[in-house]
């Protein structure tokens, strides 16, 4: 767990098999915001895509969404972001953490319907919710630092 007094930049993850939102915070005044969109083939990313985006940020710590069943178990998503979180550890050599993600999309939704982006009777954009669900895993991790796991 990194020391909770230096003040970290975060790039968070929201892994899906055909694309992954990302979210940028820090702990300063530990706020979060989505910054892109990373189309994936079968989960795995053009890494020079994340190469690029981690050199423009330059992040301490990354977060990767750990999609656990409600439950609490693991399934077939579970291992795949496991896996995406130590591959960007082994890439770019930077402490990556795993964080709990179970509610992150149903929430992203919602604030999409109540901020208007989702009228009832229009197909709800999908890269809006990944690019929030990203920001929900960073801002639940700014909010409470022992959430994060190791991959």
């Amino acid at each position: 767990m990194p020391d909770s007094k230096k003040h970290l930049t975060l790039i968070a993850f929201d892994y899906g098999l055909r694309q992954i939102g990302v979210a940028h915070g820090q702990t300063l005044t530990a706020t979060a915001e989505g910054i892109a969109i990373i189309k994936a083939s079968d989960g795995v990313p053009n890494w020079d895509n994340v190469k690029t985006l981690l050199n423009e940020w330059k992040p301490s710590l990354l977060l990767v969404g750990l999609p656990l069943n409600m439950d609490g178990s693991e399934s077939e998503l579970s291992r795949l972001a496991r896996k995406f979180a130590r591959r960007l550890q082994g890439r770019f050599n930077l402490e990556v953490l795993m964080v709990d993600e179970r509610l992150t999309s149903h929430d992203a939704k919602l604030s999409i319907r109540e901020a208007g982006f989702g009228k009832k009777s229009s197909k709800i954009d999908l890269t809006k919710i990944d690019h929030l669900a990203a920001t929900l895993i960073l801002q639940s991790w700014l909010d409470q630092p022992n959430l994060g796991q190791q991959p």
